[in-house]
C-alpha cells in the first residue's frame, strides 16, 4: 500500500488524473440519474408525464451547457477578470440573471397552460411553469461551473455534478411523498440547481476573495468588464454546436417511433438509454478538455495531445461497455427494464458503438469550440440533417436500423476529427500576439467586439 499511494497521489495531480476524475464524476452523475429514473418510474403510474417535463427542461439547459464552455474558455484566459475582479464580474452577471429570471418566471406562469399543452402534460400546468425558472437557474450553475473550470478547480466541478443529481433525487422524492406527486418530483431539479449554485458560489468566493490570484489565468483583466448578455452572444456558436450534438443524439429515437410498432419502438428506446453511457463519460472529460485546450493555445503549445488524452479516457471506458453489449445485452436489459422491454436487445451493440463514436465526436466539437473554430458546424449540421432521411430508408427492424445509426455517427466523427486535427491548434503566446485584431485572432469570427 505504501508503494501504491505515491502512484495514486501522482495520478490525482496529473493531467490524465484530472480528466479521469471529471469523467468519473459524470459517470456517478449518470448513475444517480438512472436511480432517480427507476425510483420515479416505480413511484408513478403516469411516469410519461414526468419524462415529458424533464425532456422539456433538458432542451432549456442547452444554453447553460454552452455558457459553461464559454465561461471556462474566457476564464482561463483571464478575460473575465482575475481573483476579486472575477468575483465582481460573476456578481454583476448574477444580478442581471436574477432580473431576467424574475421576468421570465412571470411570463412562464402566465403561459403555463399553453406550455403544458405543448409539452403534452395538460394536467400539470404549474409544473410546466417551473421549467423556465429552472432553466434560468441552470444558467447560473453553468456559469459558476465554467468559472471553477477556468481557475482549475475540477474537484468542485465534479462534486457539483454528483450533488446535482443527488439533490434532484432526494428533493424530488421528498416533495412527491409529501403530496406533490409528479410536480414535486419535477421540482427536485429546481432544488438541485439552487443548492449547487450556492455550493459553487461559496467555493469560488473562498478561493478568489482576498489578495491571492488564480495561478491558472494567463491573461489580464483589461477586458473583464463586459456584461452577461455580451457573454451570451459570444456563446451563440457553442449553443449551435451543442444543438447539433443533441440532434445527432436523439433523432434516431424520434425516427424509430415512425419506423417500428409500439413494442419495438419502446424496446429500442430502452436500448438507446443503456447505449448512451459513454456520452456522459465524454461530457465529464470535456470539463477538463476545454480549459486545458484554451490554456495551451494561449501559451503557444500544441493542443492536440489534450484531445487525444480525453479521447483515451472514453476509449478505456468503452471497452467493458461494448463487451457487455456484445455478450450480455438481453440479460442486461431484462434485469434493468424487464423482459418485455428487451425484445430489441440485438440492437444494443451497434447502438453502443454508435454512441461511443458520438462521444468521440462530442469531444472533437468541444475541442474546436475551445479553439474558437466555427465552420465545422456547417459540416456536422449537414450530417444531422441527413440522418432522419437515411433512417427513414433503413430496414424496419431495430438491429439493421441501429447499424445505419452507427454509419451516420461514423461519418460525423470522421468529418469532425478531420477538422479538429488539421493543424496543431496552437497560437503564439499572449506576449507575442499582434493584439485582439491581429493574426492570432483571425480564426475567431464569432467573438464580436462590444457595440459602442
Amino acid at each position: 500500500m505504501k508503494r501504491i499511494q505515491p502512484v495514486l497521489d501522482s495520478l490525482r495531480g496529473s493531467e490524465t488524473g484530472k480528466a479521469a476524475g471529471l469523467a468519473g464524476a459524470m459517470i456517478a452523475n449518470n448513475v444517480i440519474a438512472l436511480v432517480a429514473s427507476v425510483a420515479f418510474g416505480r413511484m408513478f403510474s403516469n411516469y410519461g408525464a414526468l419524462a415529458a417535463l424533464i425532456s422539456y427542461l433538458l432542451i432549456l439547459t442547452v444554453a447553460g451547457q454552452a455558457l459553461q464552455v464559454a465561461t471556462a474558455r474566457e476564464g482561463v484566459l483571464g478575460q473575465l477578470g482575475v481573483g476579486e475582479d472575477l468575483l465582481h464580474t460573476l456578481e454583476r452577471w448574477a444580478r442581471s440573471l436574477a432580473i431576467f429570471t424574475l421576468l421570465a418566471t412571470i411570463v412562464s406562469i402566465l403561459l403555463r397552460q399553453p406550455i403544458a399543452d405543448l409539452v403534452g402534460v395538460p394536467r400539470y400546468g404549474w409544473a410546466a411553469a417551473a421549467g423556465v425558472p429552472a432553466g434560468c437557474l441552470y444558467l447560473e450553475v453553468s456559469i459558476l461551473r465554467g468559472a471553477l473550470q477556468g481557475i482549475g478547480d475540477y474537484r468542485t466541478v465534479g462534486l457539483s455534478l454528483i450533488g446535482e443529481q443527488a439533490f434532484r433525487l432526494l428533493g424530488g422524492v421528498t416533495l412527491a411523498v409529501v403530496g406533490l406527486g409528479i410536480s414535486g418530483a419535477y421540482l427536485g431539479s429546481l432544488i438541485s440547481y439552487i443548492a449547487m449554485s450556492a455550493y459553487c458560489a461559496t467555493r469560488l468566493y473562498g478561493q478568489l476573495a482576498g489578495p491571492s490570484h488564480n495561478r491558472w489565468s494567463t491573461g489580464s483583466t483589461a477586458r473583464a468588464a463586459f456584461g452577461l448578455w455580451r457573454h451570451v452572444w459570444m456563446a451563440i456558436v457553442p449553443i449551435g454546436a451543442l444543438g447539433v450534438i443533441q440532434l445527432l443524439q436523439n433523432l434516431d429515437l424520434i425516427t424509430a417511433k415512425h419506423q417500428f410498432d409500439t413494442r419495438y419502438a419502446t424496446s429500442y428506446a430502452v436500448a438507446a438509454v443503456a447505449a448512451k453511457v459513454l456520452i456522459w463519460v465524454a461530457m465529464g472529460a470535456s470539463f477538463y478538455l476545454v480549459p486545458e485546450t484554451s490554456r495551451r493555445r494561449a501559451a503557444g503549445e500544441d493542443t492536440r495531445g489534450v484531445l487525444l488524452r480525453a479521447l483515451g479516457i472514453v476509449g478505456v471506458c468503452a471497452i467493458p461497455c461494448l463487451l457487455i453489449y456484445a455478450f450480455a445485452a438481453h440479460p442486461l436489459l431484462s434485469i434493468v427494464f424487464g423482459k418485455e422491454k428487451a425484445i430489441a436487445s440485438d440492437c444494443l451493440l451497434p447502438l453502443g458503438a454508435a454512441f461511443t463514436v458520438l462521444a468521440a465526436t462530442y469531444l472533437a466539437v468541444q475541442y474546436m469550440l475551445a479553439l474558437k473554430r466555427v465552420w465545422f458546424l456547417a459540416v456536422l449540421g449537414l450530417v444531422a440533417v441527413a440522418e432522419p432521411f437515411l433512417l427513414l430508408q433503413a430496414p424496419k427492424h431495430p438491429a439493421p436500423f441501429a447499424t445505419v445509426v452507427l454509419g451516420v455517427q461514423a461519418v460525423g466523427a470522421v468529418l469532425a476529427y478531420g477538422t479538429a486535427l488539421r493543424s496543431p491548434g496552437s497560437r503564439p503566446a499572449l506576449g507575442s500576439s499582434a493584439g485582439p485584431a491581429g493574426p492570432a485572432e483571425l480564426e475567431e469570427p464569432y467573438t464580436p467586439e462590444p457595440v459602442a
